[in-house]
């Protein structure tokens, strides 16, 4: 057998990486690798044993290696029938496989119709499932979710029924993927059987190349063109494939052995073969320095396919050597891959380890429990927070998917089973509030025609502050009670005012003879003297005043007013503050005028707001001064903190002299 060095020198590297590198699958020549056993002596001696041992030991490492050499070997012929059927199915490789588990329902969703829209249909399968897989899981967690919600809210089982806008979504989606690959395999069912029968019948025009009695270089030619047919025939099912290429090869060799009688022929295409195959083990050598693992491999994949589809055989002299040397060259680069798997498995292992801290954690959080509903709402963001820990952790080993995630439901189940029990419980109290505000929906509702207004207003007035100090009622519930209470309160309240409006003339005058001021006080004009136009406007608040109250329907003529005042103080050039005063001093007259304090109760509590910021403000702006304590008064920044400390002060006073204002009120 000839040595390796003495082979043809390889050229035409260039042209077999790029031959290589276009495609990610192929299918690689089944050999196997046999082993001899050694014989043992029938009573071997002590030392006899230790070689003996030693023996078996490499006989062991030898039949691994074997056994590993077989199984990439079977990989790669297994993805390359499947690849031969259908072209399309290459793309998959290159399809990113996108962390599944991670992705919430609308993601995954997005995610199948962006596939379904953008890629071939049969390149879509592995992602699909796991996109379909995840998609059932957590639907059903929510679906479950949903029931243990329904049955505590008093429902019956039988009557539970929930349909999710995402779920009918992701169905047209998967809907829409399962007709796309149903029509896609009835077109290529057509094509594989057609293809198959043409390729049969290449084969048995090689078998007849030998019994043809013809010149033999003609003969050959036709070998040529058979090659050249087989090589452009289409796909063919890949439960034929490696049957059918079989049998090709076998005849293509004894085609060849036929060529004995014209060895220059055969001489030529043992050369050129030798050559390309020569040009593929060196790039078979150059990937497995390759760092990135999963790419050589795929480009190993294309190299066995044109290994054995594009090329003959060599002679026999080079054909084991060669074979030897892809061999050693391809366990270098699926070595590589098994330790890129393991480090791999390591992260899907800490993965599971932190998913299980997760799922003791929920479980930590469950019996804690709570005594309230603030507690509880804590305690619910406490889990959704460790829910979403869980989902962007990433994959676990495939073994441990489906028991990781069924603890993970399962604590998250029990978690909600324990909430749900106390709110089950306070929504007893929910239904006995709920009791209590109907029956004073019902006094509101006897009372509301009432025309003894002393009596029945302080009635009214008890029962709205008794409403307030009432606890939740159940959601479905609160708006609708709501509605009808205030339906009837308004109802009531709306007859006084009405009621008061109608007997008191003198409101009904002042309104009149306040939208003749108004128009007069529009149509008022500045003068030079500044103190004649503040004089003019108090005057205008004072007759204001003096005109007396409006109805309440009629009221918005107050807002009139004092829009003209503030439209028309805004147009004289006077002090800030002094104008601020006078807008405020009418503000207050308004508000005075309402039934209650309410309003003057918020304004006082909004100007004591106010001041209290603007002295934190002059506080904090004091501090600042202490770090320029070397700095001299002049300094550009030194100098912009004294006058915001002054404006703050100025405003300070502003705020203090409201707040005396409206203390004169009470």
């Amino acid at each position: 057998m000839s040595d390796i060095n003495n082979l043809p020198k390889a050229e035409g590297k260039e042209e077999i990486k790029k031959d290589a590198s276009h495609s990610d699958n192929v299918l690689e020549e089944n050999k196997s690798v046999e082993t001899n056993n050694s014989e043992t002596k029938d009573t071997p001696s002590v030392s006899e044993e230790k070689t003996i041992d030693k023996n078996k030991s490499a006989s062991d490492d030898i039949e691994n290696s074997d056994k590993q050499s077989d199984e990439v070997f079977n990989e790669i012929e297994d993805s390359n029938a499947e690849d031969a059927e259908d072209e399309g199915n290459k793309e998959r490789h290159t399809i990113e496989i996108k962390a599944y588990d991670t992705m919430s329902l609308e993601a995954l969703t997005i995610e199948l119709e962006r596939l379904v829209k953008n890629e071939k249909v049969q390149a879509i399968k592995s992602h699909v499932d796991g996109i379909n897989s995840e998609f059932k899981d957590k639907f059903q967690a929510l679906l479950d979710e949903k029931k243990e919600e329904f049955l505590n809210d008093g429902g019956n089982e039988i009557d539970f029924y929930y349909v999710s806008p995402i779920q009918k979504r992701y169905k047209e989606a998967y809907n829409n993927y399962r007709k796309k690959l149903n029509d896609h395999y009835q077109n290529l069912e057509k094509n594989l059987k057609q293809n198959l029968a043409d390729k049969l019948e290449i084969i048995e025009e090689l078998k007849g190349l030998i019994n043809v009695e013809e010149n033999i270089n003609t003969t050959y030619k036709h070998f040529k063109e058979l090659q050249e047919r087989w090589r452009t025939t289409g796909p063919i099912p890949r439960d034929k494939y490696n049957n059918a290429w079989n049998s090709y090869h076998h005849h293509v060799e004894m085609f060849y052995d036929f060529l004995h009688l014209n060895r220059d022929l055969r001489d030529l295409d043992f050369k050129h073969n030798l050559e390309r195959k020569l040009l593929i083990i060196e790039r078979a050598e150059e990937l497995a320095a390759d760092d990135n693992v999963m790419r050589a491999f795929r480009e190993l994949q294309e190299l066995h396919k044109m290994w054995k589809e594009e090329l003959g055989p060599v002679d026999k002299e080079h054909r084991e050597v060669i074979w030897e040397k892809f061999k050693a060259a391809t366990k270098k680069i699926n070595d590589k891959r098994q330790i890129y798997y393991q480090q791999i498995d390591k992260v899907y292992e800490k993965n599971l380890e932190k998913k299980l801290e997760i799922i003791e954690s929920i479980n930590a959080v469950t019996a804690q429990g709570a005594n309230s509903h603030n507690g509880w709402q804590k305690k619910i963001k406490e889990i959704e927070d460790l829910r979403e820990q869980f989902f962007n952790i990433g994959k676990v080993p495939r073994e441990e998917n489906e028991n990781t995630w069924a603890k993970f439901k399962e604590s998250v189940r029990t978690f909600n089973r324990q909430k749900n029990a106390f709110y089950k419980d306070l929504k007893k109290d929910q239904y006995t509030n709920l009791q209590k505000k109907l029956d004073l929906i019902k006094i509101a509702e006897d009372n509301k025609d009432s025309d003894d207004f002393e009596v029945t207003t302080a009635l009214m007035k008890k029962i709205q502050s008794d409403w307030k100090k009432i606890g939740h009622v159940p959601r479905k519930d609160s708006d609708k009670i709501w509605k009808r209470f205030k339906a009837a309160c308004n109802f009531y309240f709306d007859k006084l005012h009405a009621t008061r409006n109608a007997a008191n003339k003198e409101s009904l005058d002042a309104f009149n003879n306040k939208v003749t001021l108004l128009e007069t006080l529009k149509s008022l004009k500045p003068v030079a003297d500044k103190e004649k136009n503040v004089e003019s406007i108090k005057e205008y608040i004072n007759k204001w005043k003096d005109l007396g109250r409006v109805p309440n329907d009629k009221r918005y003529i107050e807002g009139k007013f004092n829009k003209a005042i503030e439209d028309f103080l805004t147009s004289l050039k006077m002090n800030r503050n002094e104008v601020e005063m006078i807008k405020f001093e009418n503000k207050l007259d308004t508000i005075n005028t309402s039934d209650d304090n309410k309003d003057l109760d918020n304004e006082r509590y909004f100007i004591r707001k106010k001041i209290d910021e603007v002295k934190s403000q002059i506080n904090q702006l004091e501090n600042n001064l202490q770090f320029f304590t070397n700095v001299e008064d002049d300094n550009p920044l030194v100098k912009e903190v004294h006058n915001n400390i002054k404006t703050h002060k100025e405003a300070l006073k502003l705020w203090k002299s409201k707040l005396s204002k409206i203390k004169e009120l009470y």
